[in-house]
């Protein structure tokens, strides 16, 4: 099997180019990222805050989260609901930060995307796929981007849906979370030795694909 590992700062468009790439591709796209927002929602309905003063064993214990595609794509299931247009807001986004820096929660959601990895050809993006969650992958991507631009570009997204939200705290949540997730001590975002680098920066949607797709194919042959 082949395995495609993306990984990256938030908003570096790492969802959106994983997912148009693995259709080139023919892979199955697998966003780790809502695994871990779909965690977070679960201890905001907890009525938890960031700073998890509680017993994060006890919840996850009573917390099934499913992968499902459904025509191709990927859709999130905690506990039985699709939840996956209830996860991208910036409340969730902060508590996914937390979460994922616990290493119970970490270690609640290895086996299953390791297990994604063992049974089909997949493209995975996240924090820490290259580093921790596929150290073997065959090709290993980082993603980045500005903060000013990623900002910009989640910006946009929030606002097309509805959201009502400044420039200014998409782009101070972005540089927290870039912050929360290269220091945390559990699976620091950083980029693996054998990765290549990807910054999008400068480039449009259409170029950034490009540029994906040009090494993976690099890197399969």
């Amino acid at each position: 099997m082949i395995s495609v590992a993306i990984d990256g700062p938030a908003g570096a468009g790492k969802s959106t180019l994983s997912r148009r790439a693995a259709k080139a591709l023919g892979f199955i796209y697998v966003d780790t990222g809502a695994l871990y927002r779909t965690v977070g929602l679960k201890f905001v309905r907890c009525g938890v805050d960031t700073e998890l003063n509680c017993d994060i064993e006890a919840i996850l214990s009573d917390t099934q989260v499913d992968i499902r595609f459904v025509d191709g794509e990927q859709r999130v299931f905690l506990d039985g609901e699709d939840v996956s247009d209830k996860i991208r807001t910036p409340q969730i986004s902060m508590m996914a930060s937390a979460v994922s820096a616990k290493p119970a929660v970490r270690k609640f959601l290895l086996e299953m995307q390791r297990k994604l990895a063992r049974e089909n050809n997949v493209l995975m993006d996240g924090r820490d796929i290259g580093t921790v969650v596929l150290p073997d992958a065959t090709v290993k991507i980082f993603l980045t981007a500005s903060a000013e631009a990623r900002a910009r570009r989640r910006y946009k997204e929030l606002v097309e849906k509805g959201e009502k939200v400044t420039f200014q705290e998409v782009y101070d949540d972005m540089v927290q979370r870039d912050y929360n997730d290269s220091h945390r001590s559990a699976a620091p975002l950083k980029q693996a030795d054998d990765a290549v680098l990807a910054d999008t920066t400068d480039c449009d949607l259409e170029q950034s694909l490009e540029l994906i797709l040009k090494i993976v194919k690099e890197g399969i042959n």
